[in-house]
């Protein structure tokens, strides 16, 4: 799990909110209430306060100094640097609070980072050696996890690394902003925040720390009985590694602890956790479904498990591999031939799950991650760190949410309910989570899976009854999921969506996505209340003026950090402004926008140039103003210089590679230069376009069900943010100007992807709601006809198509606030925004069933309602705007 989304679950069980919104329940550190010192500048971000001299000379980037400690030493670790730091005018920031600490040593925290209690910032490497020294006399015997990405100073807590002050920002080999550092040449680089520690090429380590480095290095395996011959998963509390016996060549898994890291809720931390699996394993000896403890060692203050290497797959693996309705086209059969798989392995589970009871073992953390199948058929259980004596009637501190019973259960009831999560997570995988929100969601998942699989309805009941015990839940009434309801769902959605306002917050209008939280975030398009409001307008609804002059006033003056981007920043906020009748607002944010470094943004439509230029194509069209027209036809000059050729991007998309798609592949760059196209004429720029898009296929794949997807390698996506269903929205808008037959046949491949019968997430950018906008946007055309790509109306097939998206919805709705919400990213929690939640899903169906037509921003068809009717002057030459090679076909 992404550890900010835990982390954001702290402060509320309904949304994702900042440990700010409720300091009552979750306070502060005592240290961060102490007066702010004279002449001391204060900033307070939801993880950390900052203090920093305002006469102060700290360079923009060098030498820091963190301190690491545990829980048990945090707030003597910060006292004594506050204390050492204030008279001598050196800057820092420590974390604000207990739940912050927590939730960034957790498993789930990133290694890197993670076990940073205290920033100390020195001006200089004199300042750096004396504050070490020192330092490390005043917190002799204070306790705390290595920190992977520095340089330890002795064996204290004190830990060093070179890097960025301020925050600076570039653009990375993938073309994504990231943090950055200057280069001995004054150019802005990655700043490269690793699991391991590093030096800048151009910096010298200072001569006082080589010891340290050297002690670093000492620490070896080879001596060990094991030779490590590949990394198998990284957790914040070590790794687990594939190794080999030396003696013999037995393979072997070596499970890594680190000490004081990857605590969990009850603050155990790795080390800990791992001693108490060994004493599991060695109770279980001998069960077939455990598999076999051989050695445990310690080597430079970690903790090693070995264990016997299991040869086999991890259910989820193998649910991901055979689930029928991810797939477009499955029959009866199929869903047959799955059914039968689960109800076989269900009782194997269930058997497992006893022989552990019969030694009094409650597993305590039964999930499909940690059940393995080999090829034989034996099937094993692993992860036995939180596994708990049934005797004592305990509960694990650590726990997949989407089968984690409720407090009420205690011993072998824990894994009761976890295997009756199984049943449904074989048949709706990862939906058990949303019964943290509605726990009566169980009755209604229990309706979908007996309506969809051939599954003995006695079976799916037991589960249910499991599943809610002795505890009083009623099903709450939800409207029905049909294209014919669409009024009622319509007013349910915005029910739900105004009941969730907060206009009294500053940070946020409505609830949604983490990424609220970063700068800016609660106004832009993709998260804030830009994105909200622009859905309540598209769906012919309530849009109250309260709720516009809340967008108003904080896009006339943005808090520091926010971006410039389309649905990340100011030019989306313009786009919505304008939309509502406030063009003279609209016009003053781009301005401001247009103030920042803007041509420095990576090429992509979500926050890069290629958004900025299609919203200054657009506002010129809407105002007449030369100006932006030629600051957009600017943007699109650079997005053509950055292009390059078909085969200078790689073959997968993400990872260490730029994205594909939509929203940060080439596709929004493609999209720009057709609307430049369409506005200037200037043919070159259709070539371009064409370049572009075989740029994201070339990073797609045909699948199973002859489906186009985009492929990261170990998983495709057919989303619409980088997924192949954006392709295909920029795909269609081409070939309305110019026919081409592999990118016809590709514009089938895509849109087949959106006609799955089960996504993991109902949300608009990653999610089932991005399906059904692009099935309202590109109906499938029909074989051979060039001429229904375009076509503004769905035939009976696309029909069909968007009412069984529609209905799917059901499988993730939820109630909230008299009216009918869903689950933003990760299923954690209810989100009302555009990108993630009920506003996304709220404007697709408006897109398929609203009596206005409303597509997403700029992907209209060429003429449409969004066309623009003033024309714009071409400048610049075709030659410069050409491709730098012959476009090649798909």
């Amino acid at each position: 799990m992404n550890d900010h989304y835990e982390l954001y679950c702290l402060a509320d069980p309904t949304f994702y909110d900042t440990l700010d919104s409720d300091r009552s329940e979750h306070p502060d550190f005592p240290l961060a209430g102490r007066e702010v010192p004279g002449g001391w500048a204060h900033q307070a971000t939801d993880t950390w306060m900052h203090y920093a001299p305002l006469d102060a000379r700290t360079p923009r980037q060098g030498w820091k100094i963190h301190v690491s400690a545990c829980l048990d030493d945090a707030e003597r670790a910060m006292e004594l640097v506050w204390d050492y730091c204030v008279p001598r005018g050196i800057a820092f920031k420590f974390l604000r609070s207990r739940p912050v600490v927590t939730m960034l040593n957790s498993k789930a925290a990133p290694r890197g980072s993670s076990g940073k209690l205290v920033t100390i910032y020195p001006v200089d490497e004199a300042q750096l050696e004396l504050t070490l020294k020192e330092l490390h006399e005043l917190l002799h015997g204070v306790h705390g996890p290595y920190i992977l990405s520095d340089l330890r100073y002795g064996e204290g807590p004190l830990f060093v690394r070179y890097g960025g002050f301020a925050s600076r920002h570039c653009l990375d080999a993938k073309g994504e902003a990231v943090l950055a550092i200057e280069d001995a040449d004054g150019r802005l680089v990655p700043d490269v925040r690793g699991p391991s520690f590093s030096v800048p090429s151009w910096v010298t380590l200072p001569e006082f720390l080589e010891p340290h480095l050297a002690a670093r290095n000492a620490v070896t395996t080879g001596g060990l009985p094991y030779e490590v011959e590949s990394v198998m998963h990284f957790s914040n509390g070590g790794g687990v590694y594939l190794g080999r016996e030396r003696r013999g060549g037995r393979p072997v898994v070596l499970k890594e602890a680190r000490p004081h890291a990857g605590l969990d809720a009850a603050g155990r931390d790795a080390v800990a956790r791992l001693g108490h699996e060994r004493d599991m394993l060695e109770r279980l000896s001998g069960l077939d479904c455990v598999p076999e403890l051989i050695d445990y060692f310690v080597l430079g203050e970690h903790h090693f498990l070995v264990q016997e290497f299991v040869d086999g797959n991890p259910l989820q693996r193998q649910l991901v591999q055979r689930y029928p309705l991810t797939r477009a086209g499955c029959d009866a059969g199929t869903l047959a031939e799955y059914t039968a798989w689960v109800m076989e392995t269900l009782p194997k589970v269930r058997r497992a799950v006893e022989a552990l009871h019969e030694r009094g073992v409650v597993f305590g953390d039964l999930h499909p991650n940690n059940i393995l199948i080999t090829a034989e058929g034996r099937l094993v259980m692993i992860d036995y760190e939180v596994a708990t004596l049934a005797e004592d009637r305990g509960r694990a501190a650590l726990g997949h949410p989407a089968f984690n019973a409720p407090p009420g259960r205690q011993g072998v009831e824990i894994d009761d309910y976890a295997l009756a999560c199984l049943c449904f997570g074989l048949f709706a995988p990862q939906l058990t989570v949303t019964q943290s929100l509605d726990r009566a969601k169980v009755f209604q998942l229990a309706e979908l899976v007996t309506e969809t699989f051939p599954v003995p309805p006695e079976v799916v009941q037991e589960a249910v009854r499991t599943i809610v015990g002795d505890d009083p839940v009623t099903a709450r009434p939800l409207p029905r999921l049909a294209p014919d309801d669409w009024p009622a769902l319509r007013d349910a959605m915005c029910r739900a969506i105004l009941a969730s306002a907060t206009p009294g917050r500053d940070d946020r209008l409505f609830p949604g996505d983490v990424a609220q939280f970063r700068p800016g975030g609660g106004l832009n398009l993709a998260y804030g209340a830009a994105g909200v409001l622009y859905a309540l307008d598209a769906a012919g609804t309530e849009v109250r003026p309260e709720h516009v002059e809340w967008l108003r006033r904080r896009a006339a003056s943005p808090a520091p950090g926010t971006g410039v981007g389309f649905y990340d920043g100011l030019h989306g906020v313009a786009y919505v402004l304008d939309r509502l009748g406030h063009r003279q607002d609209a016009l003053d944010a781009v301005e401001v926008a247009m103030r920042e470094k803007w041509e420095g943004l990576e090429p992509g439509l979500f926050g890069g140039l290629a958004g900025v230029g299609l919203n200054l194509l657009h506002l010129a069209g809407t105002t007449g103003e030369q100006t932006l027209a030629d600051l957009a036809l600017r943007a699109v000059g650079v997005c053509a210089d950055r292009l390059g050729g078909v085969e200078d991007v790689p073959e997968t998309s993400g990872g260490g590679n730029p994205r594909a798609g939509l929203m940060y592949g080439s596709s929004g760059p493609a999209l720009l230069f057709l609307h430049a196209y369409e506005r200037t004429g200037d043919a070159g720029l259709l070539d371009l376009a064409a370049v572009a898009l075989r740029q994201d296929l070339r990073r797609c794949v045909t699948v199973q069900d002859d489906s186009l997807q985009v492929t990261q390698g170990w998983r495709t996506l057919p989303y619409l943010d980088e997924g192949s269903a954006g392709i295909g929205l920029v795909l269609a808008r081409y070939l309305a100007h110019r026919d081409d037959d592999g990118f016809r046949t590709a514009l089938r491949g895509c849109m087949r992807a959106a006609r799955s019968r089960y996504y993991v997430q109902p949300g608009l950018f990653t999610g089932r709601a991005g399906m059904i906008a692009a099935l309202a946007a590109v109906p499938e055309p029909a074989p051979g006809d060039p001429a229904r790509t375009g076509a503004s109306s769905a035939g009976s097939g696309a029909a069909t198509d968007l009412a069984e998206q529609i209905r799917g919805l059901g499988w993730h709705a939820l109630s909230y606030g008299d009216g009918l919400a869903f689950p933003g990213d990760q299923l954690l929690r209810l989100s009302m925004d555009f990108a993630t939640g009920t506003a996304g899903v709220l404007f697709a169906m408006s897109s398929a069933l609203g009596d206005r037509r409303v597509l997403l921003p700029f992907v209209e068809p060429p003429g449409g309602a969004g066309a623009l009717s003033t024309a714009l002057p071409a400048h610049g030459s075709a030659e410069r705007l050409s491709p730098r090679e012959p476009s090649k076909e798909v």
